[in-house]
């Protein structure tokens, strides 16, 4: 996780962030704050991250809502490297904090007012952890669960015949 103050100079504002995401030693990272509320950073080479993020393109957020694929950008809204961005789902704040794994979840369904529920629970005591051991599990079987998407995906393209 990460937390910052912000300065804001001729529109543009820079955090200096503490970070714990690249190691458990928490260490300084610059970030810029984007023009949106919430920037969601995902890997759209990831045929279920697309599926998802399609999914949360299509609905109305209360607040608005940036989506930004880290394969396909040269220039990325954090000072993480790719390969960190890309191994967690990862949403940066207004305020320029970071958040990653479950805690991106929680903070991008409460930006939605038909998954702010999930939110709330998500929010009650001990459910970013148990949220977290989850997610963790998951990201052990995300590379199986990338191949069934990406086969489902190419059978939907086969022309009828």
């Amino acid at each position: 996780s990460a937390e910052g103050q912000g300065v804001v100079r001729d529109g543009v504002c820079n955090h200096s962030v503490m970070s714990t995401e690249q190691s458990p030693e928490a260490t300084e990272i610059s970030v810029a704050c984007p023009s949106r509320p919430l920037t969601v950073l995902y890997d759209g080479a990831c045929p279920l991250c697309r599926r998802e993020i399609g999914l949360y393109q299509r609905l109305t957020p209360e607040q608005p809502v940036t989506f930004v694929d880290v394969t396909d950008t040269d220039s990325l809204p954090v000072e993480l490297s790719r390969d960190v961005l890309l191994a967690r789902f990862h949403v940066l704040r207004a305020d320029g904090s970071v958040e990653s794994g479950a805690r991106a979840f929680l903070a991008l369904w409460a930006a939605f007012p038909g998954w702010r529920w999930l939110a709330r629970i998500g929010y009650l005591p001990g459910g970013p952890a148990i949220l977290e051991i989850v997610y963790r599990g998951f990201l052990r079987i995300r590379p199986w669960m990338q191949r069934l998407a990406a086969k489902w995906d190419r059978g939907a393209r086969r022309p009828a015949d």
